[in-house]
């Protein structure tokens, strides 16, 4: 299962890839590439022992329909997606991806309609954003029956820390200076 750790790496841009490679964090969300490219980053981070989620909507070129989903698990092979659709999340699982809904809690008529929809189509796991709201991260795993993982504005080891002990099974950043604070402190 991608979710060993509490950490996962957003990438947003190329030069991202090679320092992700050097740490020893194992999963990565691909927010970077083109159809024309995305194929080469996936495959590289494959090479190195890697789990790789695209996240569908990031990546010019990828339509978000079933034709599109079927391009990537048949050729570019992802071990999942990551998505704020819906639909995506069925047709992800049809096609044997790991589904990951992205969720923003902005106020409560989202949240409801964000719990209800899980409900519907089950996704692998839930990424909530943003991460800075512990007490909502406690209540959406009380809520749900899925890991949840937690992104969005975090800045400080404060901020990672409560939602880990909120019941955030792991943590996303796309800021390189948060997979640094991740590895010089230790946090598993």
């Amino acid at each position: 299962m991608f979710l060993q750790e509490k950490f996962i790496a957003t990438i947003k841009h190329p030069k991202h890839m090679e320092y992700f490679l050097k740490t020893r964090w194992k999963t990565a969300f691909l927010q970077t590439g083109t159809i024309s490219v995305i194929k080469r980053y996936v495959d590289l981070l494959k090479e190195h022992d890697r789990y790789v989620f695209i996240h569908v909507e990031k990546i010019p070129g990828i339509t978000c329909d079933k034709e599109g989903l079927q391009f990537l698990a048949k050729f570019i092979r992802p071990h999942g997606i990551v998505t704020t659709k819906s639909t995506l999340i069925h047709l992800a699982k049809k096609e044997k991806l790991w589904a990951i809904q992205r969720l923003f809690l902005v106020d409560t008529d989202a949240m409801m309609n964000g719990l209800h929809s899980i409900q519907q189509v089950a996704p692998d796991a839930l990424e909530v954003m943003p991460g800075i709201v512990p007490e909502m991260i406690e209540y959406l795993v009380k809520k749900t029956n899925i890991p949840i993982i937690t992104g969005g504005l975090i800045q400080n080891k404060n901020q990672i820390l409560q939602s880990i002990q909120k019941g955030a099974q792991a943590v996303s950043s796309g800021n390189p200076e948060i997979w640094k604070l991740f590895e010089e402190e230790g946090i598993q």
